[in-house]
C-alpha cells in the first residue's frame, strides 16, 4: 500500500488544518465528496492537474487507515425493517 504520509498533510495554515493533499488546497474530504458524487478518478485528475494518481491513491490509503483505526464516527445501529 502507498505511504499516504508522503502525500497527505495537516497544516494549520492550509484549510484550517484539515487533512489535505500536499502542494494543493484540496482536502481529503473534498476528494472523497467528489467520488461520492460520481466523479471518476480520471475526471478528478483531469480537473485538478496538480494531483497525481499516486496522490489520489494516498487519499484512499489515508481514509482506509482512519477507518481501520476507528477515527471515523461510528454509525448508529439501525433497526431491521
Amino acid at each position: 500500500m502507498i505511504d499516504w504520509r508522503a502525500y497527505i498533510i495537516a497544516d494549520d495554515s492550509v484549510l484550517s488544518g484539515k487533512p489535505s493533499i500536499k502542494n494543493t488546497r484540496l482536502s481529503v474530504e473534498f476528494v472523497i465528496k467528489l467520488l461520492a458524487n460520481g466523479w471518476t478518478e480520471e475526471q478528478i485528475l483531469s480537473n485538478y492537474p496538480r494531483l497525481s494518481p499516486e496522490a489520489l491513491r494516498a487519499v484512499f490509503a489515508f481514509t482506509h487507515e482512519c477507518m481501520q483505526d476507528g477515527l471515523m464516527y461510528p454509525l448508529e445501529p439501525q433497526e431491521a425493517a
